[in-house]
C-alpha cells in the first residue's frame, strides 16, 4: 500500500482514510476499469463505424485483462468470499460486447448470428494465449482474425 501511495503522491493515512483494505483498493480499481469498458462501448460507437469500434473494444478488454493480472490473487479470494460478484461483470461486459454487435448488425456490417457470450469466449482464450506484452504482436493478429470472422460476409459479384 505504501508503494501505491507514493506512486499516486498521496501520504500513506490518505490513501487508507479512502480505502482501508487492499481489498476496498482493489474492488475500485476493479470497478473502474469495467465501467470503462462499458462505457468505452459507447463513446467507441459514436466516433467509429461498428467493426472498427468493436476491434479497438477488444483492445480496451485486452488492457482490462492485463491489470488484473497484478490483482488477480486478491479478486479471485474477493469472488470467493461474495464480496465482489463475477455474475455482476460477465453482465456488463456482455452488454458493452451486444451494444456493439448490435449496431454493426444494424448497419449490416457484422454477422447477425454470432452472440455475445462467443465473442467473450473467444476473447478470454485469445488473451489467456498472449496475455502479456512481449506476445501484443500475437493477440494483435489473433484479434484481426475474430475480427474478420465477425463481419458479415459481402455478397459475391462472380457469376
Amino acid at each position: 500500500m505504501r508503494a501505491i501511495a507514493a506512486a499516486a503522491d498521496v501520504g500513506i493515512a490518505t490513501l487508507y482514510r479512502h480505502f482501508p483494505t487492499r481489498e476496498s483498493l482493489v474492488d475500485a480499481v476493479y470497478q473502474d476499469q469495467v465501467s470503462r469498458l462499458t462505457t468505452g462501448a459507447h463513446d467507441l460507437l459514436a466516433k467509429h463505424d461498428p467493426p472498427t469500434a468493436l476491434r479497438r473494444w477488444m483492445d480496451l478488454f485486452g488492457e482490462w485483462t492485463a491489470t488484473k493480472n497484478g490483482m488477480l490473487d486478491t479478486l479471485l479470494a474477493m469472488i470467493e468470499s461474495g464480496e465482489l460478484t463475477h455474475a455482476d461483470t460477465r453482465a456488463e461486459l456482455l452488454d458493452a460486447i451486444t451494444t456493439i454487435l448490435k449496431a454493426g448488425r444494424t448497419t449490416g456490417t457484422l454477422r447477425p448470428d454470432v452472440p455475445a457470450e462467443d465473442v467473450a469466449a473467444a476473447l478470454i482464450g485469445i488473451f489467456t494465449v498472449a496475455p502479456s506484452p512481449d506476445r501484443e504482436a500475437l493477440a494483435a493478429r489473433l484479434l484481426d482474425l475474430l475480427m474478420d470472422g465477425l463481419r458479415h460476409p459481402v455478397p459475391s459479384t462472380v457469376d
